[in-house]
């Protein structure tokens, strides 16, 4: 009989071309099996394609296979782009070796494909990644060199303009470029040198807002533990928390995996999280201070809070750090669906089914990952999503209930094209429908 795996794989450059690593992530009946390796001279895009090349390699021909990858290069290119690809004999493909190959062993197999956010917290992933990281390491301990970090190797082939939308539309007609944004989130941004690797580095990802707004400041948060007690001396394992104000994401977040000093034990089929993972990652002690800062004055909203916030004061008294619970409010959203849904379920699941919450894969529980699920949760739970508005009013405008604008009329000049420059436009339709065999849209 058949057995179904799931595999996790991805890749990592430096420079982009530069020196790379791939890994695969791969999870059987039987137990894990980790691969990696690299090359001292190729590409994300390459890499991603080999970690899923060699992952499939690995699997027996019969088996049923669930892939996650954070690359879209990867996953469109091999459930939608490669059709045409195929029909134009691969004329003008990026790396064509590969996605034949990709193609060649994808043949007579059963494959769910699957993306997935990178460094968002699930553990899959990020072991994937983690492996990634290890086989570029690798190769520059076999060279007994750092990968250049100049401009000229972080530099990017140019597109071109004139054939590759000039106007910056994104049409679906034109083939995608070996340097996607979504496979950029994934290069690798250090790759340690030998005497590095043996060394423990703190783990902290600290990410920025993107909005910025005024208002009370609410932390979706959640955790990951060793075990259900903190009394009988579980431990933290990772904490992701994500900022909203006036019920918009602001993009800033924080996530944090922790080493607790004893082993996960059987709550590794709950996270994914092991203690090989944990090794090199940083005592709470080492951490403290910098969550605490962040975390600090907001509302804490958790689903279960009472779970999370037990923890976090532990934690933090056991470092000489006040409870959280004396410096934050918190809301409990397990508490808010009981009293809106009573006599239902009311796990996160349960309320991402009622809600009709996108799915996102949670073969494992991760605790950045559950504060974004948590979030769409709460949004929809308490009202729903604001809609992003341009002409959104000002807080001053909000407390009046009424804004006032000006109304302008005014005549738009039109400028009609001469005979010179309507030739050249009907000659970029006719290059562009030579190339991608389909209609242009600026065709007159």
């Amino acid at each position: 009989m058949s057995q179904t795996i799931t595999l996790y794989v991805d890749g990592a450059c430096k420079g982009n071309p530069g020196l790379g690593g791939w890994g695969a992530y791969i999870i059987t009946e039987q137990g894990e099996h980790k691969l990696c390796g690299g090359e001292p001279t190729t590409t994300n895009n390459r890499m991603e394609l080999t970690a899923a090349i060699e992952g499939i390699r690995f699997c027996p021909p019969d088996a049923s296979l669930i892939i996650w990858t954070d690359s879209n290069y990867v996953k469109q290119g091999i459930t939608e782009w490669i059709h045409g690809w195929k029909k134009k004999n691969w004329k003008d493909v990026k790396n064509p070796d590969l996605w034949q190959a990709l193609d060649a062993i994808c043949q007579g197999r059963q494959i769910e494909w699957n993306w997935i956010k990178g460094h968002a917290g699930h553990a899959g992933n990020e072991m994937a990644d983690m492996l990634a990281n290890q086989g570029a390491a690798q190769i520059a301990a076999e060279l007994h060199t750092q990968p250049k970090t100049t401009e000229d190797t972080k530099k990017k082939p140019e597109n071109d303009w004139l054939l590759d939308d000039p106007f910056g539309f994104d049409l679906d007609q034109v083939e995608p470029e070996e340097n996607i944004e979504a496979d950029d989130e994934s290069e690798l941004d250090n790759i340690p040198s030998e005497s590095e690797q043996n060394q423990v580095h703190p783990f902290i990802v600290v990410t920025p807002a993107q909005v910025h707004a005024q208002g009370p400041r609410q932390l979706i948060l959640d955790t990951e533990t060793t075990g259900f007690y903190y009394q009988d001396g579980d431990r933290i394992i990772e904490v992701g928390a994500i900022e909203m104000i006036n019920r918009k994401l602001t993009g800033s977040s924080i996530h944090i995996y922790i080493n607790p000093e004893k082993p996960v034990g059987d709550s590794v089929n709950v996270h994914g999280i092991t203690d090989e993972f944990l090794a090199d990652k940083p005592k709470y002690a080492e951490i403290a201070d910098v969550l605490f800062e962040y975390l600090k004055g907001a509302e804490i909203i958790a689903h279960n809070a009472t779970f999370d916030m037990n923890f976090l004061n532990m934690e933090f008294t056991r470092v000489g750090l006040p409870a959280l619970s004396e410096v934050c409010t918190v809301t409990d959203t397990l508490a808010l669906a009981k009293n809106k849904h009573p006599g239902q379920k009311n796990s996160l699941d349960a309320l991402v089914r009622r809600y009709e919450i996108p799915a996102r894969d949670r073969t494992f529980h991760g605790a950045l990952l559950d504060a974004e699920i948590l979030s769409d949760v709460y949004l929809a739970m308490t009202g729903g999503q604001v809609s992003f508005d341009m002409d959104a009013l000002s807080q001053s405008e909000n407390e009046q209930g009424q804004s006032k604008r000006a109304r302008v009329d005014f005549q738009l000049p039109v400028i009609q094209p001469s005979e010179e420059e309507l030739a050249r436009h009907n000659e970029w339709v006719q290059r562009y429908e030579e190339k991608n065999g389909a209609a242009c849209l600026f065709a007159k």
